[in-house]
């Protein structure tokens, strides 16, 4: 089984990225749970979500301790960094973190995610570089496959955009 945790501001698409994790999930054959927990502010409150995937049932959708931790915002990593099990991924967007010593048993990956979104002019693809760099620091789907998830979880919403996978492979590279 893989817990995750997607974590940030309200508005920054945490939510949606553990969506479409869990969505990949489904498509892989998987049994999956998603889990969200938001402030009463929205957008600009904080935002997380609970995701795990496994081919076994799963018995509760909390992460207590998660194999990966995605976080979009210094606040989200101060809550959650020490809850990520050892040997465990930190994904960092480090356009919104500032410089910082991480646990020495977990790997840490600092992404410039919101820099990477603003480049290749999809500001709300920041999640998506985001998913990129967890997705192949963790080896949890192949490239291709994932893609495919993405624009398949956005066609069933009525919309499609081609950066998105710009901002999956840019994301990934920071992972390699």
């Amino acid at each position: 089984m893989t817990e995750i945790i997607c974590a940030g501001y309200g508005g920054q698409g945490v939510l949606v990225a553990g969506h479409i994790l869990a969505f990949a999930g489904m498509l892989d054959g998987q049994k999956v749970t998603w889990y969200p927990s938001y402030g009463s502010e929205m957008r600009g409150g904080t935002a997380n979500c609970n995701v795990k995937i496994s081919e076994d049932e799963i018995a509760s959708p909390y992460a207590k301790h998660p194999d990966v931790l995605i976080s979009m915002n210094e606040v989200s990593l101060d809550k959650f960094e020490s809850s990520v099990k050892p040997g465990g991924l930190l994904v960092v967007n480090s356009s919104l973190c500032g410089e910082r010593s991480f646990r020495g048993d977990i790997k840490v990956l600092r992404v410039p995610a919101s820099e990477i979104a603003g480049r290749l002019e999809n500001p709300k693809g920041t999640n998506i570089v985001m998913l990129g760099a967890a997705v192949k620091g963790s080896g949890l789907f192949g490239d291709e496959f994932f893609v495919s998830a993405i624009d398949r979880f956005f066609a069933a919403k009525g919309k499609t955009n081609p950066q998105n996978a710009l901002c999956y492979k840019e994301g990934a590279a920071c992972a390699l």
